[in-house]
């Protein structure tokens, strides 16, 4: 036997060591096959991993609570209106509000007075007015601050004397210590512009004068100033109708001492002072007469 026979039957390997566990040599030309290693299909650790998130969220699904859908109710579209305007002008107008008689009137608290101006149609006035304006201050006050009617300012603002008009009468006031934001109630003996057929302002005729005159009256009875004031010739002749009024002197409405003075845009007007002196006189006429009455 070869060295390298007994070798390799010492290592376990040789046919001599076979032998010698009872075992028969194997053919010589025989050919024996070593294992092959399994390759790892690269398939299977992708389809684990798919299988271990699908289970994942299988868990995480069964823990939520699902809620039934909560039904929303739809506001179905209003339906287009027509290009044509028939149907409009084939309307009826609506019908025109009551208009209060003249005891109705004498009978209005402020609010009440104050709806009843906002849509009076008791004259013409009503079709080309843009606004009515109704008297403003304190409605307790002693002093009463009277003016003929509104001027396009006035209308626009819906307030009686607005801008520099109603500083200058606010100063007029105090230089006699009267505080106009306190004791002086402002208004018109007529709500409304007069207009002309040009859209130009002009004088009131008597039956629009009339036609208003309750508000004013209802005004005065629900104020009872002490003094009046007139601010211009036309609300100096227009409260006392059929009398002819006269500065410098005082004459009586009910139980309110009046005197006439300037209105304050004329006044705005005066360059050359001489109005405004006079103003000055009427006004301390006015206080005296208000202090002793």
């Amino acid at each position: 036997m070869s060295r390298s026979a007994v070798f390799l039957d010492e290592m376990g390997v040789g046919p001599l060591w076979r032998l010698r566990q009872g075992s028969a040599p194997e053919p010589a030309d025989a050919v024996v096959e070593a294992p092959v290693p399994r390759e790892a299909s690269v398939a299977e650790p992708v389809a684990a991993a798919a299988e271990t998130e699908a289970e994942a969220v299988a868990d995480v699904v069964a823990e939520v609570k699902v809620e039934a859908p909560v039904a929303v109710a739809v506001t179905p579209e209003p339906a287009a209106m027509p290009d044509d305007t028939a149907w409009f002008d084939d309307a009826p107008p609506p019908p025109p509000a009551k208009q209060l008689s003249d005891a109705d009137i004498a009978a209005l608290d402020w609010d009440g007075l104050t709806a009843a101006v906002a849509k009076c149609a008791r004259c013409d006035l009503c079709k080309t007015r843009k606004g009515v304006v109704m008297g403003r201050g304190d409605r307790q006050g002693a002093w009463l601050m009277l003016a003929s009617s509104p001027s396009r300012a006035e209308e626009r603002e819906g307030r009686a004397l607005p801008g520099e008009q109603g500083k200058l009468l606010d100063n007029m006031l105090k230089a006699i210590e009267v505080d106009a934001g306190s004791d002086v109630y402002i208004t018109h003996l007529l709500k409304c512009r007069p207009l002309d057929e040009a859209g130009q302002e002009r004088l009131p005729t008597e039956s629009e004068s009339a036609a208003c005159r309750p508000y004013f009256e209802r005004e005065l009875a629900l104020l009872q100033p002490r003094t009046i004031v007139t601010l211009g010739s036309m609300a100096a002749a227009g409260i006392n109708p059929g009398e002819k009024p006269v500065r410098g002197k005082v004459r009586q409405l009910a139980n309110a001492s009046v005197v006439a003075t300037f209105h304050p845009e004329m006044l705005l007007q005066d360059e050359t002072g001489k109005a405004k002196a006079r103003a000055w006189a009427d006004l301390c006429l006015a206080k005296s007469t208000h202090a002793g009455g």
